[in-house]
């Protein structure tokens, strides 16, 4: 692309330019090129409550999912921090370590979703609401305006609600409440942490166009045939977030990009991407140069890279399973053998794993004997994933070879106000995936973690 086309192009995204895209409804959801500024004028206001909760809490629990707990993850990996925790998951398991490991008295619980409607942290905060016997000032909401858990939050008298920016896209929340309120309460100094996100974002408006130059390598690279973005390994495990943020944006309408974190860079259909985090603050510029390079990708492929048509679909078969009121078994079905035996790049192979997260390294063996078929492998806890890579599995490439893996779920743990628990709706969700992936053609077995080989 020409310098001058290229500067143009830049022009165009800074003034909201819808058609850069599909034309849709982008110029809408642009509110992320402005908001590390914006953050910088609420600093003195998150300094006052996080300096307040710290000295009246020890832990603090986000609950969330998708965009709004990838960021503060990779937050806490990245500056250790280990007063905070990020709980997504519904696995009843990781709910009693909670229980087990939590002094509820002492912990300081963020109910974080931008619909406010969000299962899974609707599920999460009706149960510590429940288990901390109602202690509004144990809870902080970080939601849009007027959504459900704004009403609920002042209905409970929680201790601070956030309002997020209804122009910004979950994915694209990183560095707006959702990620800043989770790392101020973490004793990360957000000040540094948003200057860095500005200077980045001053950046991406000049000729040396960090953003512009990592969006056009990827689009371009696509355009070659190398959709598979292999993510250099890093201490802070931002290949987590990016994840989402490249698989929801880009794969749609049968093509996309395919993040594969810690993956090689060798093969005709892949290409290297590197992540530039020289010190944890730096994680707040290398936020923004990431989602403005998606952003730029995405006028390459021709997408709306801030929409997400087939989440829902495996939301809806969560829900007709729920109501049916029959409780998914989750046997083991299909050939890992066939499917294994028949993949070969541009194939990818995708680990979708509704399992106990402490259990995460067990998955080693059966990724090791995917990579023996030379694809590319992916892999996601559930239901982390269906707020990630979901979007990507449905509406991107038909290239995908998809292995659900199930294990013990134990006892089941209620959840308040719903006529399910969490181990019910885990296994509802498991199977509302693979429902919504075989409907669309994808192929896909399910084996039970430990029994793969």
């Amino acid at each position: 692309m020409a310098i001058a086309s290229q500067q143009q192009l830049v022009e165009r995204i800074w003034e909201r330019d819808a058609t850069l895209w599909t034309g849709d409804d982008e110029d809408r959801w642009l509110g992320w090129l402005d908001e590390p500024k914006r953050m910088q004028e609420r600093i003195d206001e998150l300094r006052r409550f996080a300096d307040d909760a710290r000295a009246e809490f020890t832990t603090f629990v986000l609950l969330g999912m998708g965009g709004s707990s990838l960021a503060p993850e990779v937050l806490k990996r990245s500056f250790g921090a280990g007063a905070l925790h990020v709980l997504d998951t519904t696995h009843p398991a990781m709910i009693r370590h909670s229980l087990e490991a939590l002094d509820l008295e002492k912990t300081l619980f963020i109910a974080a979703s931008k619909s406010g409607t969000t299962l899974e942290t609707r599920s999460h905060t009706d149960f510590f609401w429940e288990k901390t016997g109602g202690n509004g000032a144990q809870f902080v909401a970080v939601t849009d305006p007027g959504s459900e858990l704004e009403a609920q939050a002042r209905e409970r008298g929680f201790r601070a609600i956030f309002a997020g920016e209804p122009t910004i896209g979950g994915r694209y929340s990183a560095l707006s409440p959702f990620g800043v309120v989770p790392a101020a309460l973490a004793g990360i100094d957000v000040e540094r942490l948003l200057s860095n996100a500005v200077r980045m974002s001053d950046a991406c408006r000049g000729d040396a166009n960090p953003g512009l130059q990592l969006g056009l390598r990827l689009g371009e690279h696509w355009r070659e045939g190398r959709d598979k973005v292999a993510i250099n390994p890093n201490p802070g495990g931002f290949g987590l977030w990016a994840e989402q943020l490249i698989a929801e944006s880009t794969g749609k309408q049968g093509k996309g990009l395919v993040p594969a974190p810690d993956e090689s860079a060798d093969g005709p259909d892949r290409q290297s991407v590197s992540v530039e985090i020289a010190d944890p603050y730096a994680v707040g510029g290398e936020f923004f140069r990431w989602e403005f390079a998606v952003a730029v990708a995405g006028t390459i492929l021709g997408v709306n890279v801030f929409n997400q048509p087939d989440v829902q679909a495996a939301k809806d078969k969560t829900k007709e399973v729920l109501a049916s009121g029959s409780d998914p078994e989750l046997e083991p079905e299909g050939s890992l053998d066939d499917l294994l035996a028949r993949a070969e790049p541009p194939n990818y192979i995708a680990i979708q794993a509704f399992i106990d997260p402490m259990r995460e390294r067990e998955l080693q063996r059966l990724i090791d004997r995917a990579h023996e078929t030379g694809c590319v492998v992916t892999r996601g806890l559930g239901p982390r994933y269906l707020h990630s890579t979901g979007q990507l599995h449905k509406g991107g490439p038909p290239t995908g070879l998809f292995v659900q893996v199930v294990d013990d779920y134990g006892d089941e743990i209620p959840i308040p106000n719903e006529s399910f628990g969490f181990g019910r709706l885990i296994r509802a969700q498991a199977e509302g995936d693979f429902q919504s992936l075989k409907e669309r053609g994808r192929s896909i077995v399910r084996v039970r973690l430990g029994e793969e080989a």
